[in-house]
This record gives structure tokens, sequence and C-alpha cells, in this order.
């Protein structure tokens, strides 16, 4: 009985079986082939395309990605369209589609003939006028001879133009240039020799300032300052002062009178010539100390005065002894001055001194000294110095540094006196190798590294090795050559994408 169970089940298994249809393996998935890429860069623009490989008679879709140089942003006002000039045959033209996203815009293009052409883009309009050159094209006859692309020969980092777009990202291309080595000190703005001057009261006296000079503004030599006007005595002296003009004008009156007689005297012929003349000299004497008296009296009284403004009186007037800007000024009109007070204080800020100093074991080096530039404050930039100075041969005790001098045209006042810079004297000159500017170069795991873009969207990872730093270019004695793109904006974007665990995808809204 439990043997016939068994067989039993055994027969219904079976019949089980035999009903469940057989599974069926799912279809494989049919890839589109990989396209065919072109990258192409003007002088203000670059076109980045995507396409199928060319089948004569079969419409292939065309993804042209436009950037505009001057920002490395996408164009957005323009139309474009497509040329294949194929040998011996009329030109054949293709219209962009209308865009519908910044930067891509979509042709379809089908060829007539197998066979080599020279494919062009035309691009007019606001953002960009350009025509882009893609070279040499093969136009198969069927699909199983279609062109393939090449097959990648370096691990490349793929970075969309999307993102290029919303970024800050930018480019340069490398070129040879001759670097001079350089040394980067620290320095400060002086005025120059002969550039400052300290206006000091050179007598005593009541100040007169007729226009009030502020600090900070601008004179020229020879300028009227102030003036001065000096002590008459003191108060208690007003009475000798008076008796000193009336003593005065009755010596002159005498004199007068001397004279008069003398010359009628001659004329009798009872005296000679020489006295006559004696009483015309002390006539003008006395005439002389009449008017010292009364100028003497006339000071007093505008001494007595606010400002000391009378007409009529002796005044010193001080003058700017060089050009420049007044950066002190003490001068308060009515306000008595004393010998040797500093009233102003002028200095010539179109031209400066840069002093910079170097450590005592950088001093050899100043034996190759050929030129100099200050760095900038807050910019960066960088600035061609005048002509040396002069170079210090004695180290301070105390800071262990030389004094290195250079002198600057400074008439667009961008820099103030006193003023810390940075000066880097440049040294021989170097080899002419590839230079990049220093923005390209990132620090990876404390390797320098730039990031080359091979095409719109492919970039390369390249260790560096530099030398020469000088005018905000950095010498590439290995890892880049002339000619190669290096992104100089964005680096570090792209850096962390390669250190990002999800691979982007390769793929646009086109």
């Amino acid at each position: 009985m439990k043997s016939f169970q068994i067989v039993i089940l055994a027969g219904v298994t079976l019949t089980a079986c035999s009903r469940t249809p057989p599974a069926v393996a799912p279809a494989a998935k049919i890839e589109a082939n990989e396209p065919l890429r072109t990258t192409v860069w003007t002088p203000n623009g670059e076109l980045f395309l995507e396409h199928q490989a060319l089948v004569a008679g079969v419409k292939s879709r065309f993804a042209i990605h436009l950037t505009r140089l001057s920002d490395f942003h996408a164009v957005r006002e323009a139309s474009c369209d497509v040329e294949l000039q194929q040998p011996d045959k009329e030109s054949q033209r293709f219209p962009c589609d209308a865009s519908t996203h910044p930067g891509i815009f979509g042709a379809n293009v089908q060829p007539g003939t197998a066979g080599e052409g020279r494919l062009s883009i035309r691009v007019r309009g606001k953002d960009l006028t350009e025509t882009f050159d893609a070279g040499m094209v093969k136009i198969a006859a069927d699909a199983a001879s279609a062109e393939q692309p090449a097959a990648a020969t370096e691990e490349t980092i793929s970075f969309l133009k999307e993102q290029q777009w919303a970024l800050d990202f930018g480019t340069q291309l490398a070129v040879e240039q001759t670097l001079r080595d350089s040394l980067r000190v620290a320095a400060e703005t002086l005025p120059r020799t002969g550039g400052e001057a300290a206006v000091i009261a050179p007598l005593a006296g009541r100040l007169v300032v007729e226009k009030v000079l502020a600090v900070g503004t601008a004179v020229e030599k020879g300028a009227e300052l102030c003036a001065i006007v000096p002590p008459a005595g003191a108060a208690a002296d007003l009475p000798g002062l008076q008796l000193a003009e009336s003593e005065a004008l009755v010596t002159l009156e005498q004199a007068r009178r001397d004279q008069t007689r003398a010359e009628r005297l001659l004329a009798a012929g009872a005296v000679p010539t020489r006295r006559v003349e004696e009483a015309r000299t002390a006539e003008a004497m006395a005439q002389t100390r009449l008017q010292a008296a009364r100028a003497r009296l006339a000071q007093y009284e505008a001494t007595r005065a606010a400002d000391g403004t009378e007409t009529g009186v002796k005044r010193f007037l001080v003058r700017a002894p060089i050009s420049g800007t007044i950066t002190e000024s003490a001068a308060i009109s009515g306000a008595g001055a004393e010998v040797g007070k500093v009233l102003f204080r002028i200095v010539d800020i179109n031209t400066l001194h840069v002093s910079g100093v170097v450590a005592e074991s950088d001093y050899p080096k100043l034996r190759q000294l050929s030129g100099a530039e200050i760095e900038m404050p807050g910019s960066g930039a960088l600035r061609a110095a005048g002509k040396l100075i002069g170079v210090g041969h004695v180290v301070d005790a105390a800071t262990r540094t030389v004094p290195v001098v250079y002198e600057i045209d400074n008439r667009d006042h961008f820099l103030a006196v006193n003023q810390t810079v940075f000066l880097r004297l440049l040294l021989t000159a170097a080899d002419r190798k590839p230079a990049i500017p220093e923005a390209a170069i990132i620090d990876d795991a404390g390797r320098p590294v730039v990031f080359v873009q091979r095409s719109g969207e492919t970039f390369l990872r390249r260790p560096v090795k530099t030398g020469v730093r000088s005018g905000g270019f950095v010498q590439i004695l290995s890892g880049v050559e002339a000619g190669d793109r290096v992104v100089t904006r964005g680096a570090y974007l792209i850096r962390l994408s390669t250190m990002s665990s999800a691979v982007p995808a390769h793929g646009h809204v086109h």
C-alpha cells in the first residue's frame, strides 16, 4: 500500500512538471554604439559635438554643445547649422533645431553618399558668431562598416558640460615662457629720498592762515601755506614805541632844516659841497628811522588783533618746499608759533620707495638680482618696480636681514605711505618651459596636480613637477606640455568628483 502511494505521488509530480511552461531567458539589451565625440576650440568659443557614425542615407542625430570662452558659460542666444562638404559634390547644409536648453543644440544629419567629407558647424548669434571646423569625417556605405570611436588609452575623468556651465569653471592653454627665479620678501612703502619735508616756523609770531589746508590736500612747490606776523615787543613797551616814533619825527625835521641851511650857504659860497652832502645823508637816515619806528608800532597793533590780517603789515610767508600731499597740518590762524614748531608735513606720494627685507641666508642670491615686482595688496596683482635704489650690505643685528630698496611709480595713488606689501625679487632668467597660472595647481594628498581638458567633457589628472614661479605663473618641468588646455577655475571640483563613489552618468538632455 505504501509503495502504491509513492508511485501515485511520483506520477502527479511528473504530470505537474510536464504542465509547467519552460523558462524563457530575458531578451538581451540592445545598446547603442558609443557616439563619436569631437571638440574644437577657437579664440572665442568651444564646440563639443556628439553623434553616431555617419552612414550614407541614414539620419544621424548631432548633439552640439557651445561654450563662449569669455566666461565659459553656455551659448544662449544663437542659431547654428551643420555643413558637410564632400569632394566634387555640392555642399549639404542641415539646420539645427531651436535650442530648448542653454548651450545645447540638435541637428539631423543625413549624408547623401559614402566617402569622406569635411564637417563644419556655423554659429551666429548675440552670444557667439563663429565657424568651427570639425575636420574630415568618414561616411560609411552601411552600418557594418561605420566608424567606431577610438579606445581610450588613459584613465579619464568625466565632467559634463552642464556641470561646467553651472559652476565657476575656466581653462587656459599652457604656453612656453621664460620665467625668472624669484625671491618673495616682506616690504613696506616709504617716501622717496627728498620726497618728505617738515615745514617749520622759522621765527616766532602770530600765524595767519587765509586758506585752511586739510590733511590730504595736494600742494605744489612754492605754494603759500600760511604767514607769520612777527611780534613787535611786549605790551608794556607801547610808550617806548610811541616815543621812538616821536624822536624819529623830530630828528627828521631837524635834518631837513640843516639840509636847507647848508644848501643856502653853498649857494653863497660860504661852505664846501661836502657839507651839503652830509646834510642830505643825515636827512635820509632820519627818514629811515621814522619809517622803522612807525612799522614797529603797526606791527605791535597787528599782533594785538585776533588774526593779524591788517593791511599794510609786513608778514613772513611760509611756502611749500616740495610738491606733494599734506600729511600733517598744525597751523591755526591767530595762534602763536614758536621757532622750530612743525606747521605742516608734506610727502610726495607720486613716487615711493619700496624697501624689502632679505634674510641673511638669502643674501648671496642678491648677486643675481635683475629686477623686481611688487605684489599689490588685496588683489595679488604684480606691478613692475622701477629702478633699483640700493642693496644693503650690512646685516641688521636685531633682525638678521639686509634691505633692498626699489622705486615705484605711484601716480595712481594705489599704494599708501608706510603700507605693507611684498617684493618679488627677480633673479637670473630660467629656461623656456611650459607655464600655467598658479591657480591651475591644486594639492592632491601633498602632491601638485593639474587637470588637463582632453575634450569637452573628458579630463586627465596629471601630477606635475613645478619650477620657477613669477608673475602669477608657474613653470612646469614635467606633466604638462605646451598647448595642453589646463583647468584654471574649478579644478578642485573635478578632484572632488573623482573622490565620489557614484560615477556620474554620461548623458544630456538633447
